[in-house]
Order: C-alpha cells, then sequence, then structure tokens
C-alpha cells in the first residue's frame, strides 16, 4: 500500500476545489449541494482497467481526460451544458500518489474547459482500477436520439476513425507524425464539444454521440425515430482530414471504412436536421435500418459481451 486514504481524498479535494458559482456545498461532506436548472441530463460512464484502458498505452492524465470528455460528450449531444461532475474511484492500493494526482488533473482539465466541476465521489479498494463518473448537465430542451424527420439531412462534426486507428496503430514502433496523431486522438481524444453546441443552436431533430461506432450509433438513431438512414459513402471523403486518414489506412493495409463507419470513441456528434454545421453525409427517408455503410466485410464493433 503507498499510500492512506486520508492522503487521496486531500490531494484530490486540492485538486477538484474548483470556484464554481453553483456549488453551494463541495467535497468535504456526506454530500454535495448545488444549484440545478429546472430541467438537466444526468449520464453516467464507467472504465475499468483492461477493458476501456490501459496503463501500458495512456499515462494517467490523459485516462482521466478520456473517461471524462465521454461523459461531457453525451451530455452535449443531448443539446445540454455540463456543470457537475461527482467521480467514483476503485484502487488497487499499489498505484503511487503521484499517478493517482495525474489521473485527477486530466479529469480536472477536461471538467474545466466545459466550465463543470467535480463536486464529489467514492474511493475503495478492488481488484483492478475503475472509474465511474456521473455527471450532470443544464439543458431547456433536450435533442434526443429519436426526433429525425422525413426529409431531414445527416449531418456529423467530423470524421470518425481517428480512435480506431490510434487503437489498430497503438503498439506502432516509431510512429512517424500521422500514426502519432491517430494513438494521441485514441488515448485522449480532443473533443470539439463547441460542435455540439453549434448543431444544437441550428435546431437538430435528433444528436448522437458517436462512441461506440457510426454504423451501431447511426442504427440506433434509425430505429428511435421509426425511420431510414441513407448515408453517402462518396460525402465522407469531403471532409478535410479524409486524406490523410486514408492514407495511413493504405500504409497499413486496412479498410478505411472499416475505421470510419465501425470504430469508436471519437466522441464526434451525428445529427439530423435542416442547414446545420457540419458535413451533410444523408438523408433520412421513409423506411427502417440504414444503408450507406456497408464495408467489405462485417463491422468489428465494440461489444462488452460476446
Amino acid at each position: 500500500m503507498n499510500f492512506e486514504e486520508t492522503q487521496v481524498i486531500n490531494a484530490l479535494a486540492q485538486i477538484f476545489g474548483a470556484d464554481h458559482a453553483g456549488v453551494l456545498v463541495g467535497i468535504g461532506d456526506d454530500g454535495a449541494v448545488v444549484a440545478t436548472s429546472p430541467t438537466s441530463i444526468i449520464t453516467t460512464d464507467m472504465a475499468v482497467e483492461g477493458t476501456h484502458f490501459n496503463i501500458d498505452w495512456s499515462g494517467a492524465f490523459d485516462i482521466g481526460r478520456k473517461i471524462t470528455a465521454a461523459n461531457l460528450a453525451d451530455i452535449y449531444a443531448m443539446g445540454g451544458l455540463p456543470q457537475y461532475l461527482v467521480v467514483a474511484l476503485t484502487l488497487t492500493g499499489e498505484e503511487t500518489m503521484e499517478w493517482i494526482k495525474d489521473l485527477a488533473h486530466g479529469i480536472a482539465h477536461e471538467a474545466q474547459s466545459c466550465g463543470a466541476a467535480v463536486v464529489g465521489g467514492d474511493l475503495t479498494r478492488g481488484a483492478l482500477k475503475t472509474i465511474s463518473i456521473t455527471a450532470v448537465g443544464s439543458v431547456e430542451t433536450a435533442i434526443t436520439r429519436g426526433g429525425a424527420q422525413i426529409g431531414d439531412s445527416i449531418y456529423i462534426s467530423a470524421l470518425p476513425g481517428w480512435s480506431a486507428a490510434g487503437l489498430s496503430l497503438i503498439e506502432c514502433q516509431e510512429p512517424d507524425d500521422l500514426e502519432s496523431y491517430a494513438i494521441e486522438q485514441f488515448c485522449a481524444p480532443n473533443v470539439d464539444y463547441s460542435a455540439a453546441q453549434a448543431i444544437a443552436g441550428a435546431g437538430a431533430t435528433s444528436m448522437c454521440d458517436v462512441s461506440d461506432g457510426l454504423v451501431v450509433q447511426a442504427g440506433q438513431m434509425a430505429d428511435a425515430a421509426g425511420l431510414s438512414f441513407s448515408f453517402n459513402r462518396d460525402d465522407f471523403k469531403q471532409e478535410p482530414e479524409f486524406m490523410a486518414l486514408d492514407e495511413l489506412a493504405k500504409k497499413h493495409g486496412v479498410d478505411i471504412w472499416q475505421w470510419i463507419f465501425a470504430g469508436g470513441e471519437d466522441h464526434i456528434f451525428l445529427a439530423t436536421g435542416q442547414a446545420l454545421p457540419g458535413l451533410c453525409v444523408g438523408r433520412v427517408i421513409e423506411g427502417s435500418g440504414v444503408t450507406g455503410l456497408e464495408m467489405k466485410k462485417a463491422p468489428e464493433i465494440w461489444r462488452h459481451f460476446q
């Protein structure tokens, strides 16, 4: 055991002790007391060592950033703004205080980039590192996955596939600049939260954070709306980063569409509506399911249980 529980709690309290106008009682009491909006969004993400992150690949700061980003992206995907986070940690007892502080700084960095504050949590010991974050956000009118309408166009906020590319190249020896960029996007993706705000503000009828792969999330949105999502593969090629990703895919003998359509954890935003910001890649029509996202082989999508 490299530390005492009180050491960890005191260190986290110092790191997370942000000055946030909505926090009436913060870390240190039995619970946080915060000011919330009339309508709130609540979401939770859990990450388990060996399943969602690997300390051989990622430093503690990047792990903290990545897991926090997954929470924040869900708030933004519903047209909301994040306010508060609650963090629950399971540690093995073999971590160093430096590793724990780096993790906390990563969480705090990502939260503060969106004006959110960590207001509490829990700490326990277990066989594997586990990080669970609950986020609370404010929203006037939530944008759900099921609001698409016939005649809507389909938009993406950026090109998906970089995180999947990074995962496939994670053990690459002496990566070049393009390979390094992909690996960075896997270890700690740079999420454009402002893109989600712009899409929501432009009147999106539905929206989703693409964390489980475009083909999966598009299917969920189409099913929720009871309509069909028809994509045009050529439209994806208009995205400025397509050529770079295609170059990387060809270098490593990979089907680029496997990365773009089936890769996850980019945390870009998929939305429907009229004249929205981003790249238009299809339209919503009568019917069911998804067309236009076919690959040479069955998609290698992420599954927790398989």
